[in-house]
């Protein structure tokens, strides 16, 4: 029986052909860029486990160790998104426009939609984090999701108020193996907490987990943007590699990781999420996503 991440690789896989066999029978050709637009360009973030959709506290999970899990939150920023042309030339998306909240649990946070000059971008690059800049501005200044208002930002839950600054990735859940003890869970409610952040500190240098990820788009579709419609790059998260990365870890040896040394080796392994499945070009609506 087909996984539901298999569907929709499946689905998109037709959706692909059939505006292939459409572009390649149309008279009509995509108009060429013009340098003087600007279009809409959107990252979607789908959030996966392996090979299966990621569902909120029911559904169980099991990493590379064996080791069962479910997770209850999962909230990480993006910013900085920066994109490259076919002929090499890039745009960095201002600041100002350029930092996002995905969270797991409302689906329209998964679009970081930004606008950027008409163009075929073959590569995009974007951070896992807030910088060090937005860390250390005046609180009035972070807008948008880096705000503490809880009806427009985070509302303080992704933050850390002691030289640290933003927590940039977030995750929490349950393992029934976890101990009771205190290297465990003192609750006793088998919980596990990943809260990763650190940008290298405000008056003394500290760990810094900001991580930069480069996608290229060429194998699975470049993004053709244009005035007037939407292309839309469409990324698999797969959560499982935070356990499952370059550094392989263990949920019960290391149920609780924020602001340490280890911290690090999760970090590490947050490039690796990140594939390109497929691209949505000429969009008119966000129903057709």
């Amino acid at each position: 029986m087909k996984t539901e991440v298999r569907s929709k690789i499946a689905r998109a896989a037709v959706l692909t052909l059939l505006l292939s066999l459409f572009y390649a029978c149309s008279k009509t050709e995509a108009p060429l860029p013009d340098q003087e637009k600007v279009g809409q360009f959107s990252i979607e973030f789908d959030n996966i486990v392996g090979e299966e959709t990621l569902a909120l506290e029911s559904r169980v999970y099991k990493n590379a160790k064996g080791e069962p899990f479910r997770i209850k939150l999962l909230q990480y920023f993006i910013s900085n998104i920066k994109v490259y042309k076919t002929d090499g030339s890039s745009y960095t998306v201002p600041q100002d426009s350029s930092y996002f909240l995905v969270n797991a649990a409302d689906r329209t946070t998964r679009f970081t939609k930004v606008n950027v000059p008409e163009g075929d971008y073959s590569k995009i690059e974007f951070v896992i984090g807030v910088d060090s800049l937005r860390n250390t501005m005046p609180v009035e200044k972070r807008t948008g999701v880096l705000s503490f208002d809880a009806e427009e930002g985070h509302g303080g839950g992704m933050y850390w108020g002691w030289n640290s600054g933003y927590i940039f990735f977030k995750m929490e859940g349950y393992c029934d193996l976890i101990s009771d003890d205190q290297q465990g869970d003192p609750t006793g409610n088998k919980q596990f907490k990943y809260h990763i952040g650190g940008f290298g500190g405000y008056s003394a240098p500290t760990i810094n987990n900001i991580k930069t990820v480069t996608v290229d788009l060429k194998n699975a579709g470049t993004a053709q943007v244009r005035a007037g419609l939407r292309s839309n790059v469409h990324l698999f998260v797969d959560i499982m590699k935070v356990f499952n990365g370059p550094h392989n870890f263990s949920i019960v040896a290391h149920p609780n990781v924020m602001f340490s040394d280890y911290s690090v080796n999760i970090a590490n392994n947050f490039p690796s999420l990140f594939t390109h499945d497929h691209t949505e070009n000429f969009v008119k609506s966000e129903e057709e996503l």
